[in-house]
């Protein structure tokens, strides 16, 4: 078993890799509309696709990374990533470009999927995955910082997240061959919470349609509404990533503290307010302020989230499934934004997704009170070890 501190650094590794794409959704959905011959809406669309690829990785290798093995499928997940990323950064063919974010998309997916069955299984998943948030905001911050003193063209951000996951390559050593558990994810037992898993994963998939429809067209309400330069809106998207570091080391100290009710219910509802805030925002002030404030907020709310699904089971099939529907969720927001923001304006849009996401903080709140924090079914007694994500093997 691990060490009561001991950091599994490929899990929070692959973590990043993996997250990185939705972080830069704002950007890079911009580039592609600035530097190729695309509406905001096929824009939109392409993002969408994207995380879609990556959310079909989720449900397809879920049950697959016993079989497979973490090593060699993360390995697989970050080839396609540097790949299908790579390759659309350099080619100004939309079909190509398309194919290219598809591609990079399943990687990604996949890197996260390895992340979060390693993740479930950890003793304390609420600080792996802070620290793992941690790493996705400071790095994508330092991109947003970086991208509009690169050119213009589509590529930069696609070709921001290759050059990661071809980083986080040597670290995929230090993953097993093979998990020591004979079973799957998704197989075996009865999930547990079977009520509380099913509501999680809807909830789940409602939340993160609702943060990345806003996350999805940020850049363009800075830059058509707010009437701010390039890089006056990616130093904003920097400084709220940075805030959002802030959010995560505090909710890393808190921890279990005062629950999860409160911090879900309460964060999710204050989200709400920071979307309003955000989509109707006509300067730099109202702009900045709603963007950092979300910022601050998602982030701590979603950690929770994570270690609340992972107590639902220790063997983290509820972490599985409620992951993959976020990510469903995560895949549909840009074209739901762009959609929602052509037929009505930023501020309408803003509000519905508001009043969606008050409406599914009900239900978040009531699954966070009814499984208390390190409240776990009994797992399977087994005698193989865990595996150890720490040592090279």
């Amino acid at each position: 078993m691990f060490a009561p501190r001991t950091t599994p650094w490929p899990l929070v590794a692959l973590f990043t890799a993996g997250y990185l794409a939705p972080y830069l959704l704002p950007t890079t959905v911009g580039r592609l509309e600035s530097g190729l011959p695309l509406s905001a809406t096929e824009a939109g669309a392409i993002g969408s696709a994207l995380l879609l690829s990556s959310a079909a990785a989720g449900f397809l290798l879920a049950s697959r990374v016993d079989r497979i093995g973490p090593r060699t499928l993360a390995r697989i997940g970050l080839l396609l990533a540097v790949v299908g990323y790579g390759g659309a950064a350099l080619t100004h063919v939309v079909p190509a470009v398309v194919a290219g974010a598809l591609v990079g998309g399943f990687g990604s997916g996949a890197a996260t999927t390895v992340a979060a069955t390693g993740i479930a299984a950890q003793p304390d998943p609420h600080r792996t995955t802070t620290l793992g948030l941690l790493g996705v905001s400071a790095l994508a911050g330092a991109v947003y910082l970086a991208v509009p003193h690169l050119g213009a063209g589509h590529g930069q951000p696609l070709a921001a997240i290759a050059l990661t996951a071809l980083a986080v390559w040597p670290l995929t050593g230090r993953l097993p061959v093979r998990t020591a558990v004979a079973h799957s994810p998704l197989g075996g037992t009865r999930l547990p919470h079977r009520r509380s898993g099913l509501v999680l994963s809807l909830v789940m998939f409602c939340w993160s349609l609702a943060q990345n429809a806003l996350w999805g067209v940020s850049g363009r309400i800075g830059l058509a509404q707010a009437h701010l330069a390039e890089a006056t809106v990616g130093a904003v998207f920097a400084v709220a990533l940075g805030a959002g570091l802030l959010g995560v080391v505090g909710a890393g100290a808190v921890g279990p503290r005062f629950g999860r009710a409160l911090p879900i219910g309460a964060g999710t509802a204050l989200i709400s307010g920071c979307i309003v805030l955000s989509a109707s925002a006509t300067d730099l002030t109202t702009f900045a302020s709603g963007e950092i404030a979300w910022n601050v907020l998602y982030p701590v709310v979603l950690s929770y989230v994570i270690g609340l699904a992972a107590s639902l089971d220790p063997r983290g099939r509820w972490a599985v499934l409620v992951g993959s529907a976020s990510s469903l969720g995560t895949a549909a927001g840009p074209l739901t934004g762009s959609v929602l923001a052509a037929q009505a304006g930023f501020p309408v849009m803003g509000a519905v997704l508001a009043v969606g996401l008050l409406v599914i903080t009900v239900p978040m709140t009531a699954v966070a009170v009814s499984v208390r924090p390190g409240a776990q079914p009994p797992a399977a007694p087994t005698t193989t070890p865990a595996p150890d994500f720490t040592t090279a093997a």
